[in-house]
């Protein structure tokens, strides 16, 4: 199976070349999306060797870095997207448990939990988003019948194939509430293994009006209406607008960038 690597960035200075080189330990496919980075990032990007590049001319979200990403993987025809952040959070080390468990053939979507018993919490969270947190996802396991334990975690494999049939179209941090309520809606199998839990800087910033934890939670719960209105009225039931070979040839004529 190939596997891929892929890390949305945005102003990484301080972390990218040391992440990207414990990363080359675990994986030789490699994914950056800098999300139009005004930082030193893009210069020391291009120092880089041996990885694929996307680059934003201005910063567009996280979850639009991610649909970059689910759209490289799938042009390039790989059977599994590794999605990582770059902030020291998420350790590499873990990928290869990751990449173990796919090969179990027994998911389609495998999640990273920080708090999964055995876990290993290596900081605590900050108060409000560890609330935000267990609240967004126990409300996703009871309107969804899941059964996670983390909603937010960008640590992540993916089953390529069924990326494909997904219709992601929010382009900020409450991207991975879309993707679960049309994981679930699609039937996939999604499956937690336990990361890390890591904050090195507790008062990094989301940016703008989400730094209020009150107005982010209202922003996830508008994100999470919308999406659960799409699927309601999708005519096929599944949200899926691009799937087969017309996806594959859509989404490949719209990739331009080049590794």
């Amino acid at each position: 199976m190939r596997f891929l690597v892929a890390v949305p960035i945005f102003n990484e200075a301080a972390t990218v070349r040391p992440v990207l080189a414990q990363i080359r330990r675990f994986a030789s496919d490699i994914l950056v999306v800098d999300d139009g980075s005004t930082d030193e990032t893009p210069a020391l990007l291009a120092a880089e060797t041996g990885i694929c590049r996307i680059r934003h001319p201005h910063n567009l979200g996280y979850g639009q870095s991610l649909k970059d990403a689910f759209r490289f993987a799938i042009c390039r025809r790989y059977d599994w997207l590794i999605t990582m952040d770059c902030d020291e959070q998420h350790e590499p080390s873990h990928i290869p448990a990751f990449v173990e468990r796919a090969r179990q053939d027994d998911a389609d979507i495998i999640s990273g939990s920080r708090y999964l018993e055995n876990g290993g919490a290596q900081t605590a969270a900050p108060p409000d988003r560890r609330a935000i947190n267990q609240t967004i996802t126990d409300l996703l396991n009871e309107i969804l019948r899941l059964d996670i334990t983390d909603a937010f975690c960008g640590f992540k494999a993916h089953r390529v194939s069924s990326l494909a049939r997904l219709h992601i179209t929010v382009p900020g941090y409450g991207m991975p509430l879309q993707l679960w309520v049309q994981a679930a809606r699609l039937g996939l199998r999604i499956r937690e293994i336990p990361v890390s839990l890591i904050y090195n800087d507790p008062n990094r910033q989301f940016g703008g009006s989400l730094d209020n934890p009150t107005a982010r939670l209202l922003y996830y719960y508008d994100v999470l209406i919308h999406a659960l209105a799409e699927q309601t009225m999708s005519p096929r039931g599944d949200g899926t607008r691009l799937t087969g070979q017309t996806a594959g040839q859509a989404i490949c004529d719209s990739l331009t960038e080049p590794c």
